[in-house]
């Protein structure tokens, strides 16, 4: 492990052992299998009394790299990496949980994240309750005594709630629970869930920590014997990160401060310059001081994040309008890109909740996902503002 005091430090100096070729930057161990040095080693690193590399599906030098730099990020003890962020979802929870196990889960979560507790989970017998982000005083009552992990997002998906997390790391360990907490929109630069006593962190890598659109990636982190358990369910049901893509994933670490600081500045500005604009009903983001939670995000987040979301007067015609007025931002289910990317939530990622679950959690019919990426503000600005007045409906004279 790196000995760097500072996270950029640590984010670029972190790598593989250099091989005998004394290399600068790490190479792609585009291998399927590792070989022994004897039959001795082979039984010993099977029987897991040797640490190594056997085979890609249980680890690799790229990915092993990956995880071990996100760990020092995040300050946690072991991880897994995956080939998706959805296969860390499910990885975290189906690796530790049985039938009869019951999760207490914010209701303000992920499309894919909501469809594994209604609609995965429930064929073994796995059970969760929904609780609402916004009213942290109704979660302590909803923990019964087969309870075995709380799940939350921090901001949410889309609604930018905030919850406290060192409420929820107390209220984990007073009843001796799992805490999981989704930290994709923050990424480890902006917080780090294991300073309130979260013991897992996952990850979508395909956004922040890419941070190019170039491929998708997962990764769980948190306490080494939790991970212990995870890995053993990883290894036997295959869910194996591409060595390129983890290659490319620790790579993409080296940038991710400076590409954060810009993301998050440019988000700011563009919040303060909507929150009174004239065609929106309403703007949120979390250092806005219009957010209830402005003073919580600030205690906990470095930034306010990429992330705004505002609601467009005239519902969901104005909303189709308005994306289909844009020219320069990208309209895509995606996020964390360079290019600044936007998405209609209620059609698309959350379009396989109810309405009113979509409303219960904040998703109207005119809410839009703007995830800022790294052009010129103006630009995003004049983007959005001129498809806001191009999508106006006109009057007649």
């Amino acid at each position: 492990m790196s000995n760097y005091k500072h996270f950029a430090s640590k984010a670029i100096r972190t790598q593989s052992k250099q091989s005998g070729f004394r290399e600068h930057s790490t190479p792609l161990y585009l291998t399927s299998s590792f070989t022994f040095e004897s039959a001795e080693q082979a039984r010993a690193m099977f029987a897991d009394e040797l640490e190594g590399n056997i085979y890609t599906r249980f680890s690799n030098p790229n990915n092993n790299e990956f995880i071990e730099k996100l760990c020092l990020l995040e300050k946690a003890q072991a991880g897994v990496a995956t080939a998706s962020g959805m296969s860390a979802m499910f990885s975290s929870m189906a690796g530790l949980l049985k039938k009869g196990d019951h999760v207490l889960a914010s209701r303000s979560i992920f499309g894919s994240t909501h469809q594994l507790f209604t609609q995965v989970f429930p064929k073994w017998g796995i059970e969760h309750t929904y609780v609402d982000i916004d009213k942290p005083e109704t979660w302590e009552s909803q923990i019964n005594s087969r309870t075995r992990m709380i799940f939350a997002e921090t901001p949410s998906n889309p609604g930018l709630d905030i919850i406290d997390l060192s409420w929820l790391g107390k209220l984990a360990a007073r009843h001796d629970l799992i805490l999981n907490i989704d930290n994709c929109f923050a990424t480890p630069y902006l917080q780090q869930p294991t300073d309130f006593g979260v013991h897992l962190v996952t990850h979508s890598a395909t956004k922040f920590i890419d941070g190019q659109g170039r491929t998708i990636g997962g990764a769980i982190v948190g306490d080494e014997e939790l991970i212990k358990e995870i890995r053993f369910f990883t290894r036997h049901t295959g869910p194996a990160l591409s060595p390129f893509n983890g290659w490319m994933l620790s790579k993409s670490l080296e940038t991710l401060p400076v590409r954060m600081e810009k993301h998050c500045d440019n988000a700011h500005k563009i919040a303060e310059y909507l929150e009174d604009h004239e065609e929106l009903e309403s703007v949120k983001y979390p250092f806005l001081k219009s957010h209830p939670q402005q003073e919580l995000a600030k205690k906990q987040m470095r930034y306010g994040g990429a992330l705004v979301t505002f609601v467009v007067s005239g519902g969901y015609q104005r909303a189709v309008k308005f994306l289909d007025h844009l020219s320069m931002l990208s309209l895509t289910a995606n996020l964390g890109d360079t290019r600044t990317t936007v998405t209609h939530p209620a059609s698309t990622t959350h379009s396989k909740l109810t309405e009113e679950e979509r409303l219960r959690v904040g998703i109207q019919p005119g809410l839009i996902r703007i995830s800022v990426g790294l052009e010129n503000v103006n630009d995003i600005l004049e983007d959005i503002v001129g498809a806001l007045l191009a999508s106006r409906e006109k009057k007649i004279a």
